[in-house]
């Protein structure tokens, strides 16, 4: 018997360092997005800093771990047996949903998830022993606080709200006073802007950064706690002087150095107070085992008759696991992809240049969007035309310079990085003083978005899409509390009804999800990479823009070829699943050649007077392989359809046709790949003059049709698909023709010139 609790216990901490892993992951957005999305530093020296913050606040955590979470649930009304069935529920599905959001990209709160985790698997438990029992369901009050999760839902939405208005008014009246001129204008103003921003950064490093620090004496806590006004008033004073001297007598850059210390500061209270997320429970489990062993070797006390009340306060954390941990964290911190992946996600929603749009426009984010606009257009009549040409002269931006590596570029300037994080650290530290519950990860996602509206980073040209994604991350969240409730309540019921089987068979699934789930992204991080562009703005030779177009020429043809061929087996075969494979395939397709139109204004910018005939023939280039994506996307998608709804399969004679063009198809197609990729540009002439035979018999192929139609034809369905496969196909072969003659008269053209 003690034997499967020590295996429990052995499984827990194995989670733990897997929670711990994908929880920064994921919370490594908080702290880590103001100054890599402003570039502030190099990445390098940024996790550096934020490491230290990491480091420290994990280290010298008091270890204190609230086993009950803030009153979610009373142990006193479980079981030792019961309690660990809760904490292996528990920690199993925060691995997987912090994983899950992580693989999406998405911040969510990894304190709202094991909240809720905790929640839904005590009471699953609580409703079985009430049950069992036959008492009333009313007497759920005595396993559950659900005031408390009300409170804690109450926060979320309330700091949703007041996390974006307090961004957008301080970041509006930050612009309006610095403008998008700040380096000017930092010399009579940044004084009291760094006094005010360092002063609110200490003070919320010394109210939430530090209070769960062992080596900080009480007696220190206790005197700013009394002294709250005093050390503000005297911090505002020192700061605001040296943040002057700063400017006026030093070359610093003094919008940097609030950046880095807000990101040391948000680093380290995320560690010193997020911890219990990760290890607390195991924890708690371990606390647990050892008073139930206490117990029993001195009672012979049974698991499923022991009460845990004493798990009601708070349990202490050797310190050998708070090194640990922190060691764990900080390494998650350099290496982990997805925690770059999630960031980005926010800078992405946050920056101030355009560029491709991650997520798509919904109905409500239009809706908001023309309703802003229109509100705006009303507020104007009633603004004096001096005033609006006054504040229009401040949010005015600069001539946007675009480096050769548009990475390189800052998403947003150290302004805005500043006031997201002094805003962030001023509500956050205003809650923890007030009590109020909230999340780090919600107010700092918050007062980004908020700050990105007032600072016009969200233009007519991207609002829609930056809402829509905003209403996607915020959906997340409250995906999160509902996932992470259910699920641990589901987990938690079949390991209780099926023990030691159920619980290895669950910890078996979630190895394997995982892994499942490391190897899907690590695929699709390498397709990202194939299908990272050049930056065309740097293609000023006819010759470059040739050698690049060239290339995703050859891309889209293999993509293009393959999809084509699939479709036409798996048409015969009348294999849906092969057909829906193929269906999505076109969206990578589609999505590379959207990616290559959204460049077509900034390349076209980048050439001088002598590069016209360049824009002309990237432009013709991208409309014929549109044309090709369009063909080829009917293709897949009317067969699917087709199919789908179980619809007669074409005739032998019909497929055999389609299976030789297709065939033929993919010789040329292969002819053309290799001319291309091998720059030789010799065998494009006979490719096009043999693509226009295979035209000249698909032409066959439709009046051979017309013929079957007037003497055995009886099924109009296949005639329609027939038809329609026939013509996309002619409008393929059709555009590759057209591309490859643009494209064979522009490089004969330059080898003259040459």
């Amino acid at each position: 018997m003690e034997q499967f609790y020590i295996l429990m216990l052995g499984a827990l901490f194995v989670l733990a360092i897997v929670d711990l892993t994908v929880g920064v992951s994921n919370d490594a957005v908080n702290f880590l997005n103001s100054a890599v999305g402003s570039k502030a530093a190099s990445l390098k020296t940024i996790l550096i800093i934020a490491s230290i913050g990491v480091a420290v606040g994990a280290i010298f955590s008091s270890g204190l771990m609230e086993v009950a979470r803030k009153g979610i649930f009373n142990p006193g009304e479980f079981y030792f047996d019961e309690i660990m069935i809760i904490f292996m529920a528990v920690m199993i599905t925060d691995i997987l949903l912090l994983d899950l959001f992580n693989s999406l990209a998405l911040p969510t709160s990894t304190t709202v998830s094991i909240v809720f985790e905790l929640l839904g698997a005590s009471v699953a438990i609580s409703f079985i022993k009430i049950f069992k029992a036959d008492h009333s369901i009313s007497e759920i009050a005595n396993y559950i606080n659900g005031d408390k999760a009300i409170e804690i839902i109450f926060g979320i939405l309330l700091s949703v709200v007041i996390a974006f208005t307090v961004g957008a008014i301080v970041q509006w009246l930050a612009r309006f006073i610095f403008s998008f001129h700040y380096q000017k204008r930092i010399k009579y103003v940044g004084g009291i802007f760094g006094g005010i921003a360092i002063t609110s950064i200490v003070y919320f490093i010394l109210i939430k950064g530090i209070k769960g620090v062992a080596v900080i004496p009480q007696s220190f806590m206790d005197f700013v706690d009394g002294n709250k006004s005093l050390i503000v008033l005297v911090c505002l004073v020192f700061f605001t002087v040296l943040s002057q001297v700063i400017v006026n007598y030093t070359k610093i850059n003094l919008l940097k150095i609030i950046i880095l210390i807000g990101t040391f500061g948000l680093a380290l209270a995320f560690a010193g107070n997020d911890l219990v997320n990760f290890i607390g429970v195991p924890i708690a489990a371990y606390q647990s085992y050892e008073i139930w062993q206490g117990a029993y070797q001195a009672t012979g006390v049974l698991p499923s008759e022991f009460a845990m009340g004493s798990l009601s306060g708070k349990v202490a954390t050797p310190a050998y696991m708070l090194v640990i941990a922190g060691l764990i964290m900080v390494i998650t911190l350099w290496l982990s992809k997805k925690a770059r992946s999630v960031m980005y996600t926010e800078i992405n929603l946050a920056r101030s240049n355009e560029g491709s749009e991650r997520f798509q426009p919904n109905y409500l984010s239009r809706l908001i969007v023309r309703s802003s606009v229109n509100a705006n257009r009303f507020l104007k009549t009633l603004l004096p035309e001096s005033i609006q040409d006054g504040i229009e002269r401040r949010f005015s931006k600069p001539q946007e310079k675009r480096s050769s590596d548009n990475n390189n570029d800052p998403a947003f300037d150290m302004v805005r990085a500043s006031v997201n994080l002094m805003v962030a650290s001023i509500l956050i530290s205003v809650a923890t003083s007030l009590k109020l519950p909230l999340s780090t990860t919600y107010v700092s996602f918050m007062v980004a978005m908020g700050s990105s509206l007032s600072d016009k980073a969200w233009g007519r040209e991207s609002a829609v899409y930056r809402v829509a994604g905003v209403f996607n991350v915020i959906g997340g969240w409250f995906i999160t509390a509902i996932v992470a409730f259910i699920a641990a309540a589901l987990f938690a019921t079949i390991i209780y009804y099926g023990k030691g089987v159920a619980l290895v068979a669950l910890l078996i699934i979630a190895a394997l999800l995982l892994i499942r789930s490391f190897l899907a992204y690590r695929k699709s991080e390498k397709e990202k990479e194939e299908l990272v562009k050049v930056d065309r703005t740097s293609l000023i030779t006819i010759n470059e823009i040739i050698t690049d177009s060239s290339e995703t020429i050859s891309k889209v043809i293999r993509r293009t070829d393959k999809v084509y061929t699939d479709v036409v087996d798996n048409l015969g075969l009348q294999d849906l699943s092969k057909l829906k494979k193929s269906k999505k395939q076109l969206v990578k397709l589609e999505g590379e050649v959207d990616t290559l139109k959204s460049d077509i204004f900034y390349f076209i910018k980048s050439l001088d007077e002598n590069s016209v005939a360049a824009s002309k023939f990237y432009i013709l280039t991208l409309d014929y392989l549109q044309d090709m994506v369009q063909s080829i996307g009917y293709i897949a998608k009317n067969s699917y359809s087709h199919v789908n709804n179980n619809h007669k399969n074409l005739k032998f004679n019909q497929i055999r046709d389609l299976k030789r063009i297709a065939d033929k198809l993919a010789v040329l197609f292969e002819r053309t790949k290799v001319d291309l990729d091998g720059s030789t540009f010799e065998d494009i002439g006979a490719i096009i003059e043999d693509q226009k035979e295979l035209l000249d018999s698909v032409s066959g192929l439709i009046q051979k049709q017309i013929d079957r139609i007037r003497s055995t034809e009886t099924s109009p369905k296949n005639t329609k698909l027939y038809f329609s496969l026939l013509l996309e196909t002619k409008d393929l072969i059709t555009a590759t023709i057209n591309l490859l003659t643009l494209f064979k008269d522009f490089y004969d053209d330059f080898k003259r010139i040459k």
